[in-house]
C-alpha cells in the first residue's frame, strides 16, 4: 500500500525580490560612479602641495584644464591645442557666464604654460579660477 500522495512539485517561477535588489545595487553603483566621473582629473598628473590647501566642493559643470609637466593641456580626456581651448573657453564665456574653471598643473610644470592658461581664460572673460593642489602627506 502506497500512502503518499503524489504531489507535483510547482514550477518555479519569475523570482522578483532578487531582480529588486540587483537592480537597486546597479542604480547604487552607476550614481556613484557618474559623480566620480564628472570630475575628470589626469591621472599622470602629481599636484603641489600646500599647507593650508583644501578640497574645495566640486561645482556642477565645472571645466577641469590638466597641464601636464611639458605643458601640453588635456581636457576631458582629450589632448588640445591653445586654439582649441581659447575657443570652447569662447563658447562656455558667452554661454555661461561665472563658468568655474579649475587649473590642475603638474608640480614640474613650468609657470609660463600656467600663466598661457591663465591668459587664455583672461581672453575669454572667465574670472571664476580656482587652481588645485595637493596636501602634504
Amino acid at each position: 500500500m502506497n500512502f503518499r500522495k503524489q504531489i507535483k512539485p510547482d514550477a518555479v517561477g519569475f523570482q522578483l525580490a532578487p531582480m529588486i535588489d540587483v537592480v537597486f545595487l546597479l542604480l547604487c553603483f552607476f550614481m556613484t560612479s557618474q559623480i566620480f566621473a564628472q570630475w575628470e582629473t589626469e591621472i599622470d598628473i602629481t599636484l603641489p602641495t600646500a599647507e593650508t590647501g583644501q578640497i574645495p566642493e566640486r561645482l556642477p559643470g565645472e571645466i577641469i584644464i590638466n597641464i601636464r609637466a611639458g605643458g601640453e593641456l588635456v581636457v576631458n580626456a582629450q589632448l588640445v591645442s591653445d586654439e582649441q581651448l581659447a575657443a570652447m573657453l569662447d563658447r562656455v564665456a558667452d554661454l555661461f557666464p561665472g563658468q568655474p574653471v579649475l587649473i590642475r598643473a603638474d608640480r614640474k610644470t613650468e609657470y609660463e604654460h600656467v600663466i598661457r592658461v591663465l591668459d587664455l581664460c583672461r581672453q575669454s572673460d572667465i574670472w571664476n579660477i580656482s587652481f588645485a593642489t595637493g596636501v602634504p602627506e
